[in-house]
């Protein structure tokens, strides 16, 4: 362990991040608010505190090792989450107590879409960009975790494809440095969410929703403008157009990369992953759609309307919603839930399990019920044309046991701070799988929730947003031996 040089990092970052008070501070210029101090404050501290942890440690320039990468991954959200609460703290109106604040600001950089904020068509300008942003940052900030970093480390999503390797491996990037892979990366990023924006203004949106709900549309958060979320604006072609971006945010972003730079989709065709992600998202709307039709009154394009814009919102696990969905009958907000579970590819912005690790869960599950029909038979699980390693397996066992230990966790936790079932479930589910929306007293909201069971979520969400063991290595002792 170096702390020096873990200091050195985390003062560059909180140096680096307080430069993100200034457009929101811009936009209270420009619409005119009394809120520029808030964002103005806000950056010195942030700034002061970097510098001071900077300063000592200047001329450290030792590299990295596998421990100190370990913590730094981990810190990289907790600092900035704690420090992103701050002009939540220093906002008077409407006036937030320090677990709302965190809670705000932790469901913004992990882009999980929860909000305790309630009232958001009254608010200023400013402080709607500011939760947006955190959102945006937050998105391409797991990006580069997810493909650039965590295969370094040994841990994540992006290590499970060792031979048909649709995106980089743990020996192999997309190019030969991580700058240059996190550089490609923000560029498509940074075009996804400018399409987004650029649709979102022509199919009706003014220029400052259309920004915000492309910064939340892209980086698969959910956060909106209006207390209404994408339902505020009544528009099929609105929310056709948040269809398509999530989808897309959804799909492993080294996909992306890949088809760009060879001009053509084969990347998309011959990705295993991928074609699972989009047989998901189908069975997931044929689901919907047929349950609408049996349990309610809505004709066939109603139901489909509104069908295939909640699955994909929620399996994705974006959180936006044109309706009440956690009031439609039967189990179909149940079943909503449980999409969530799946959640995007790996190296994509969304949340859940992922894809990947779904499809060899149920490839897994299906060889052990062949082995019990034919026991001396040699079967090899393989995704695509290709076969799993033994180690990969065992690795998706393990991650899937650690998400059922720590979601049962949760729940407990918020069963003993006197939630009921199925909030506490819910509330589980959403935080967990970075989601937002729930059942019962947090399906609009979190706000009726105390501090307490706001930490705990919040501790949820970076679990999920972490992928288990990245947070669960640091309670391990041997972690600590040297």
């Amino acid at each position: 362990m170096q702390p020096d040089v873990i200091q050195r990092v985390l003062g560059y970052l909180l140096c680096l991040f307080s430069s993100t008070m200034i457009p929101p501070a811009i936009v209270a210029v420009l619409y005119d608010e009394a809120v520029v101090g808030v964002f103005v404050w806000s950056g010195l501290a942030i700034l002061c505190i970097g510098s001071l942890m900077l300063w000592p440690v200047r001329h450290v320039n030792r590299t990295l090792r596998l421990r100190d990468g370990y913590v730094i991954v981990v810190l990289f959200w907790l600092v900035l989450s704690i420090a992103g609460a701050l002009p939540f703290v220093l906002f008077a109106y409407p006036e937030m107590s320090l677990g709302q604040s965190l809670f705000e600001s932790f469901s913004g950089l992990t882009t999980t879409g929860a909000t305790v904020m309630v009232g958001l068509d009254q608010l200023p300008k400013a402080v709607l960009f500011y939760r947006q942003e955190l959102q945006w940052l937050g998105g391409m900030g797991i990006i580069v975790l997810a493909v650039a970093v965590l295969p370094m480390l040994g841990i994540g999503g992006m290590q499970l494809y060792q031979a048909e390797a649709s995106g980089p491996t743990k020996d192999s990037k997309l190019t030969p440095r991580i700058a240059q892979t996190a550089k490609a990366l923000w560029l498509i990023y940074l075009g996804l969410t400018v399409a987004c924006g650029l649709a979102y203004f022509a199919a009706g949106m003014d220029a400052f929703d259309a920004v915000g709900h492309a910064f939340s549309t892209v980086a698969i958060g959910g956060f909106s403008t209006h207390d209404e979320s994408i339902g505020h604006f009544d528009s099929a072609a609105v929310e056709s157009v948040a269809i398509v971006f999530m989808v897309l945010a959804g799909v492993n972003f080294s996909l992306h990369f890949l088809a760009v730079r060879g001009r053509g989709l084969a990347p998309y065709r011959d990705d295993a992953e991928f074609a699972g992600y989009i047989w998901f998202l189908c069975g997931g709307c044929l689901l919907i759609v047929t349950g609408l039709l049996f349990f309610t009154e809505w004709g066939l394009v109603d139901s489909v309307r509104l069908g295939v814009f909640h699955v994909v919102s929620i399996a994705t696990t974006t959180g936006f919603s044109t309706t009440d969905f956690y009031n439609w009958p039967g189990s179909l907000p149940f079943l909503l839930l449980c999409a969530s579970f799946i959640g995007g590819c790996a190296g994509s912005t969304g949340g859940g399990m992922k894809v990947i690790r779904v499809l060899l869960l149920l490839r897994q599950g299906m060889r052990e019920l062949t082995q019990l029909v034919h026991p001396r038979a040699k079967l090899v699980v393989k995704l695509g044309h290709t076969a799993i390693p033994p180690r990969v397996q065992e690795v998706v066992w393990g991650f899937f046991a650690a998400y059922v230990a720590v979601f049962v966790v949760i729940i407990a936790l918020l069963l003993t701070a006197g939630l009921d079932h199925v909030t506490a479930f819910s509330a589980a589910v959403a935080s967990m799988n970075n989601l937002g929306p729930g059942l019962s007293e947090v399906g609009a909201n979190y706000a009726s929730l105390g501090d307490f069971p706001l930490l705990v979520l919040s501790f949820a969400m970076l679990m999920g947003r972490l992928e288990i063991f990245t947070l669960l290595v640091l309670f391990t002792p041997a972690f600590w031996r040297r």
